[in-house]
């Protein structure tokens, strides 16, 4: 139960769901699934069996053009990736689903999901308003691509995930951002002097700019 109560607090989110019904409804029909670095969860032309919610790690998913893998979604603990048109329509994935770091995963398979909901309304209604949520998620990042510059869209995630700066290969964050790799190398290396202007180092210290 430890385990699975980051998936607890993300479903409260939408409705008031008890510990007795998540043990009684959910956990039966969830699997712990562990995945190693590099590992895919779904890769294209399989159908989508699986929604996960990430306990431990972090994700991408992407679709590869020509001989470019174009990255559509990078996704930490606490959220939920999947190839949802697979999943939804029962057709072959046009993505592919991977981990970038070791993964830890809540996952539920799409005959047990319907099976849940054709059970009960209230996870029915769970179920619509999850989708209905990272519906609106997409289309705002959607919207997010159109209307800001590369500079606006960098600035804008590393304010909102300065952790993911560390943590994500500069590829994928650049193909995510939809940004020239030497674009985003520069705002990278403007964001660092942004740093260091606003925290100038100490008398002494080894990293000192004054023999630039």
């Amino acid at each position: 139960m430890e385990t699975a109560r980051p998936f607890l607090t993300y479903l409260r989110k939408f409705v008031n769901l008890t510990d007795d019904e998540f043990t009684r409804c959910i956990m039966p029909i969830s699997k712990i699934r562990r995945f190693g670095k590099k590992e895919f969860l779904t890769r294209a032309g399989e159908v989508e069996d699986h929604f996960n919610f990430i306990i431990k790690g972090l994700v991408r998913k992407y679709y590869k053009k020509n001989s470019h893998e174009i990255n559509t979604q990078i996704s930490m603990e606490g959220h939920i990736i999947l190839s949802q048109e697979s999943f939804h329509s029962r057709t072959p994935s046009e993505y592919f689903v991977e981990t970038i770091e070791p993964s830890i995963f809540i996952s539920i398979q799409y005959d047990d999901l319907e099976q849940l909901y054709s059970q009960s309304k209230k996870m029915e209604h769970l179920g619509r308003l999850v989708i209905t949520h990272t519906m609106m998620l997409k289309d705002r990042w959607q919207m997010q691509m159109v209307k800001m510059t590369p500079r606006e869209r960098f600035l804008n995630f590393v304010m909102k995930n300065p952790d993911l700066l560390q943590r994500v290969p500069q590829k994928y964050l650049a193909s995510y951002l939809n940004i020239k790799p030497e674009t985003f190398s520069r705002f990278k290396h403007l964001l660092r002097s942004h740093s260091r202007s606003i925290h100038p180092p100490k008398p002494g210290n080894s990293h000192s700019l004054s023999a630039a």
